[in-house]
């Protein structure tokens, strides 16, 4: 039997399947909030606010993280350090102007990227993500025996990240070894020729990817910044390789 769309039955039928919908949206983001609780439910968890909000009160008292009362916590996390293992190195090359040679299909930096981890939570679960970024917006022209500034940049596509194969992982594990991002390459896909750039490197507690804020630190070398080139132009600094 149908009804017509003015009748009173009409809309009591109308707003129990507006209800019923209602209630299962409620139920899947219930669902999606409970199992990134659960796997992560075997260590203490930082405050955050959640990328959806709770669906309800229920809801929001079952699957919010509790807020961190620890002194000793806070603390903790704002300790992580990372050291550049190879920073002499890459201090040679940048007394003489570093460049990296860019190539569509990519191409490995040299000096790479050698760290060591520190202050990380040893059974908490981090993501090592490595981006190339702008240091000005400058292009540059290799004149004079060195590299000058000579206009503004074109517009650039949006940066890349490299995500360390060994993600997630623990902090021990990261912080057991050198870390590398050998397997990094550069590609003039994303980078112009004779930009000024510099590689950083961003630690991110692995829940923390689904959530505004939280745990994450990023790392910044001043002598890892370098002129991308199709071709070295500076004729010292192949000699840096010697």
């Amino acid at each position: 039997m149908t009804y017509p769309p003015h009748s009173g039955n009409f809309r009591v039928l109308w707003m129990q399947c507006l209800r019923r919908t209602c209630l299962y949206f409620k139920l899947f983001f219930a669902v999606i909030e409970l199992y990134f609780f659960l796997i992560s439910a075997d260590r203490e968890a930082p405050a955050h606010t959640l990328l959806f909000a709770p669906t309800c009160d229920m809801t929001q008292r079952m699957l919010v993280p509790p807020p961190v009362h620890s002194e000793a916590a806070k603390l903790h996390r704002d300790e992580v350090k990372m050291e550049l293992e190879n920073s002499a190195l890459w201090k040679q090359f940048s007394s003489q102007g570093t460049e990296m040679i860019i190539t569509k299909k990519g191409r490995r930096m040299f000096p790479g990227l050698r760290l060591k981890l520190s202050g990380l939570n040893p059974s908490f679960r981090y993501i090592l993500l490595l981006d190339i970024v702008p240091v000005d917006n400058s292009r540059y022209r290799f004149q004079g025996g060195g590299w000058q500034a000579v206009g503004a940049a074109e517009a650039r596509l949006p940066d890349r990240a490299f995500i360390h194969p060994d993600s997630p992982a623990t902090g021990a594990h990261w912080q057991s070894r050198t870390i590398s991002f050998h397997y990094a390459k550069l590609t003039n896909n994303t980078l112009d020729t004779q930009g000024h750039v510099c590689p950083r490197v961003h630690v991110i507690e692995a829940r923390d990817m689904l959530r505004w804020g939280g745990g994450q630190h990023t790392f910044v070398f001043p002598e890892t910044q370098f002129i991308t080139v199709t071709a070295y132009q500076n004729s010292k600094v192949p000699l840096c390789f010697i």
